[in-house]
């Protein structure tokens, strides 16, 4: 219930200092001749000698590990191949978001170069839901189909695999998911965490099973059944393919570590060089093409966005076009359409926001309240959950928000967001009695329920989630590797800090803070609808330029503090026709202690 208004005044998130190893850091920057900084976040990426830091920084291609390894991997690829060699019809059946498309792009285009008759199919997120379905499966064995292969999908569909069964339809099926107690029957099942197996590596997305069983079929198909070797034209398809693995490893949010760490890198390389024709269209409408050099946070906020809000708005299958076309006037059509997808995407997405955000305003306690179970009947249900992961984000309180049926006759559709210490999976499995269904993991999950339902619910879901957390559980930590002053973060400070990359989950691009800074003049708003924020800062000597995406509303909050700050960010080089800087990207700022 509304009990107060939240105030709109800035309040700094708990920051944690990380302790790093002094003597070992003057030993990596003296043995591997870097800067102070790079030396101090790579021993805290766990690195303990030289020649691991050498290791980790060269991440050469051959960490990655042979298709043959991968649990499951050779017997998919050797029934793969008798299929193709059998000219029999396969169907490549995906998923709706990046890591599904790029799947599915993958092994489509794969086993078009080795001549198979092969077809693909993606459901649709708003008919037909996620994973293998029983009419999915009855349409496909009509259609003539014999072998149909799952890319990231399939691992818990048991009830599937009998239906496929009955059908006739041979099954092979890569996944990467949440595996059940009882394994599916298939011809064979390949998951790096394959029960009964010990790879070393276990965060491989769909779409990197999916490149591992690409690469073991190039294998077979160059003769080279005892040997890595690949044919010359088969080794330019599995650069293109490593690119679009690159794009579901980064889409799918897996730890950027290990063999994720190398096959984005590299990804990342021939996604520069030579992308899919339909890629390099997309690439070249968001200027991703003019760019010297491709880093992950270009396809998580620029590629992969809009491949997602294609799958968001029920036209997942013409992503995977995309991904596939050859056709460069249809690569263009295609790219412009899920470009403007995106654009439509994110005008749903504000709505939504501005509409959950009054919610929260006129009907909650935003202050008190431990959780935000909001529901409206206008709500796309495709977009629900990246507004619920904004709002949790913002307010660090785990956030569902409820797409109900416009006409009151069907379940409503949630999305549900949650912070550090709150289980979303455990959490609605003990308020289930008022689901329809649920399901999904710690961080995100998805639910189904009847109106009548909903207000039980969210007393049940708050009740529980204020059991799990404490008052000061509710102020967001902010961990810092390391205190800097502006003096130290030059371009070639910079440049091996990149060399840390490709950033993401499990490896984040290293945040660091500045004490004692002054604002060289008034913050401004900029971007669409003022929604960001932009600010000149001074530290001693030195200046350097900081944007705040998303937040706007700092620019007030700043403009009054009349006296030093406390600045947390995350820099990074821009370049801007052909000139390079170093910007700070702001997370936080407090008033300074001494100030």
């Amino acid at each position: 219930m509304k009990t107060s208004d939240s105030s709109n005044s800035h309040v700094a998130k708990k920051w944690q200092m990380r302790i790093f190893d002094e003597g070992l850091a003057r030993h990596f920057e003296e043995q591997c001749r870097v800067s102070p900084v790079a030396a101090r976040l790579l021993t805290l990426r766990g690195l303990k000698t030289p020649e691991d830091c050498n290791h980790f920084l060269e991440n050469k291609m051959s960490n990655l590990r042979d298709p043959e390894l991968l649990p499951g991997c050779a017997a998919a690829a050797d029934a793969l191949w008798a299929s193709v060699s059998a000219k029999e019809k396969i169907v490549v059946y995906g998923d709706y978001d990046a890591d599904g498309m790029t799947s599915t792009a993958i092994l489509v285009s794969c086993l078009e170069k080795l001549g198979a008759d092969v077809k693909y199919f993606v459901p649709n997120r708003l008919d037909d839901g996620y994973g293998l379905g029983h009419d999915a499966l009855e349409k496909l064995a009509a259609q003539g189909a014999n072998m149909v292969v799952t890319v990231d999908c399939g691992i818990a569909s048991v009830d599937h695999a009998q239906t496929a069964k009955r059908l006739g339809l041979k099954l092979v099926i890569t996944d990467h998911h949440q595996m059940g107690d009882q394994l599916p029957e298939a011809v064979a099942l390949v998951h790096p965490r394959l029960p009964g197996h010990d790879y070393p590596f276990g965060d491989l997305c769909g779409a990197g099973v999916a490149f591992k069983v690409a690469w073991r079929l190039c294998q077979l198909a160059s003769g080279e059944n005892d040997s890595p070797k690949v044919a010359p034209h088969l080794r330019e398809y599995l650069f293109q393919a490593l690119a679009l693995a690159a794009i579901g490893t980064v889409a799918d949010v897996v730890s950027l570590v290990d063999e994720n760490r190398t096959l984005v890198a590299h990804g990342l390389h021939c996604l520069k060089q030579k992308p899919p024709v339909g890629l390099s269209n997309l690439m070249e409408i968001t200027k991703l093409d003019s760019k010297s050099s491709l880093s992950s946070e270009d396809i998580g906020f620029t590629l992969a966005p809009r491949l997602n809000a294609a799958g968001r708005l029920g036209q997942a299958r013409l992503g995977v076009e995309l991904l596939l076309t050859k056709d460069p006037e249809r690569g263009r059509e295609l790219a412009a359409h899920i470009h403007k997808l995106n654009t439509d995407r994110d005008s749903i997405d504000r709505s939504i926001y501005r509409s959950a955000s009054d919610q929260i305003k006129n009907t909650f306690d935003a202050e008190n309240d431990a959780a935000f179970v909001l529901a409206d009947r206008s709500w796309h249900a495709g977009v629900i959950g990246i507004v619920a992961g904004r709002l949790a984000e913002k307010h660090h309180r785990p956030t569902i928000l409820i797409a109900m049926d416009p006409a009151g006759l069907k379940p409503g559709t949630g999305s549900a967001r949650t912070i550090s210490g709150v289980d979303l999976y455990q959490t609605l499995s003990r308020c289930s009695e008022y689901l329809e269904t649920f399901g999904g993991h710690k961080a995100a999950a998805g639910l189904r329920i009847s109106e009548d339902r909903l207000e039980e619910f969210r007393e049940a879901f708050l009740e529980e989630v204020a059991q799990a957390l404490s008052k000061s559980d509710r102020i967001p930590e902010l961990e810092i590797d390391s205190e800097v002053s502006f003096s130290e973060l030059n371009l070639s400070t910079l440049e091996q800090m990149e060399r840390l990359a490709p950033f993401g989950q499990g490896n984040p691009r290293p945040i660091l803070c500045t004490r004692g800074v002054e604002l060289v003049e008034p913050p401004k708003r900029m971007g669409a609808g003022e929604r960001h924020l932009s600010v000149n800062l001074q530290h001693r000597q030195a200046k350097l330029r900081a944007v705040a995406f998303g937040k706007g509303e700092w620019a007030e909050n700043l403009a009054e503090a009349g006296r030093s700050i406390d600045v947390a960010f995350r820099p990074v080089v821009n370049e801007f026709r052909g000139f390079r800087k170093v910007e700070l990207h702001l997370l936080d700022w407090r008033i300074s202690a001494a100030s």
